[in-house]
This record gives structure tokens, C-alpha cells and sequence, in this order.
């Protein structure tokens, strides 16, 4: 019960600042593209840095990824919009994780920790997978899986799969001008799941394989 009070407190945390500067930094993809040509050939740089402090400020984060595909093209925005993605996940995860299993389970108890860390083990590739292209849940769920250390290596696997084709769809949209990109979004949820089903068995037998066996 406590694990599921940090999870709300978290998603409070995260839209404490809507409330408080979403007047300031709610863009649309016309603003988004002026505010990046301000930093001229560091446009691209600039526009990962909006992606990773989306963590703490209220930033449009697809609005971002488009502006970044209507500037680069598909191809180097989707890449520098995955990239902005994948760091802020990263980011999250590892302030959590850094608080040490200790502080874990003075925060949420030995008990749910331990619920929270076998659903992570069992489940969590496909929770940071599937929560990338939601808002709010993004930056929750990478801190609820440092919170309950959930395996790096999954973890990074799941969040490339869930943050690579957002920051190619949303880049699409930007460059080709899509007014109505209903299917392109539906693909960019269901193409991380579809990711995950390989790669989240790889993981597993890598796992299962005894040390020094190919």
C-alpha cells in the first residue's frame, strides 16, 4: 500500500509544475520550433536538453520531438528526440536508484518493496515500454523501477524500445506535416511492446545461460 502512495506522490510531483509554469512552457509545435531556432546550430542540443528536464519542468515533450523532425527531417530529429527521451528516462531511474535499497525500504517497507520488486522483475519491461508515449507516466514509472532496482540492463532495453519509435513518429509528424496523426501515434504504442517481445526474451535466456557458455 505505501508503494502505491509513492506512485501517486510521484505523479503529484510531476504535475506540480503544469500547474505552476504550464502557461510559460505549454508550446505548440510553432512556438516549440521558434524557441529552438534561437540556439541556431545547436538547435538539436537544445531540444535534448528540453527532453531530459522534462523530468522536472512541464515540458511538451512530443511537441519537442515534432519541432525537432520539422527542423532536422525524420530521420536526425527522431534520433536526437529518442535520444532526449532515453536520457530523461535514464536520469530518472538513477536519482531513484541511488537512494540505496536502505532508504527504499524506509520509504515503502520491507513488505511492498519486495511486492514492488518482484513486479518489476517480472513485469517492468513492459510497463517502461508501454509508458513512454503517455504523459506523466514516463517519468513515474522510470522512477518506481530505480526505486525497486529493477535489473539495469532490462530496464535500459525496454525504455530504448519505448523511446526510440516515440521519437521517430513524433519527428515524422513534424517533418511531413501529418494534421491528423491518429495511426502514426497508434503505431508508436504498439511498436514498443512489439520490441519488447524479442528482446525481452533474449534478456531471459542471457539471464538462464551459467557464466562462460556462449
Amino acid at each position: 500500500m505505501r508503494l502505491l502512495w509513492i506512485f501517486i506522490g510521484l505523479a503529484i510531483l510531476v504535475l506540480i509544475p503544469f500547474g505552476i509554469w504550464s502557461d510559460d512552457l505549454m508550446w505548440d509545435q510553432a512556438g516549440a520550433i521558434e524557441w529552438l531556432h534561437r540556439f541556431d546550430r545547436w538547435a538539436w542540443l537544445a531540444g535534448i536538453g528540453l527532453l531530459i528536464s522534462d523530468l522536472f519542468l512541464p515540458v511538451p515533450g512530443t511537441v519537442v520531438m515534432s519541432a525537432l523532425g520539422y527542423i532536422y527531417g525524420t530521420l536526425a530529429g527522431g534520433a536526437a528526440g529518442a535520444l532526449g527521451s532515453f536520457l530523461s528516462g535514464v536520469l530518472a531511474y538513477y536519482l531513484c536508484r541511488m537512494l540505496g535499497r536502505g532508504a527504499a525500504v524506509r520509504l515503502a517497507g520491507e513488505a511492498d518493496l519486495v511486492k514492488g520488486e518482484k513486479l518489476f522483475a517480472r513485469s517492468g519491461g513492459w510497463l517502461v515500454a508501454f509508458s513512454r508515449w503517455l504523459p506523466v507516466f514516463p517519468e513515474v514509472i522510470a522512477c518506481m523501477a530505480g526505486l525497486t532496482r529493477m535489473p539495469a540492463a532490462a530496464f535500459m532495453t525496454a525504455l530504448a524500445c519505448g523511446s526510440v519509435p516515440m521519437g521517430f513518429t513524433y519527428a515524422a509528424i513534424g517533418n511531413l506535416g501529418v494534421e491528423s496523426p491518429g495511426a502514426a501515434l497508434a503505431l508508436s504504442a504498439v511498436v514498443p511492446l512489439a520490441l519488447w517481445v524479442p528482446f525481452n526474451r533474449w534478456l531471459r535466456r542471457r539471464e538462464q545461460t551459467p557464466a562462460g557458455k556462449p
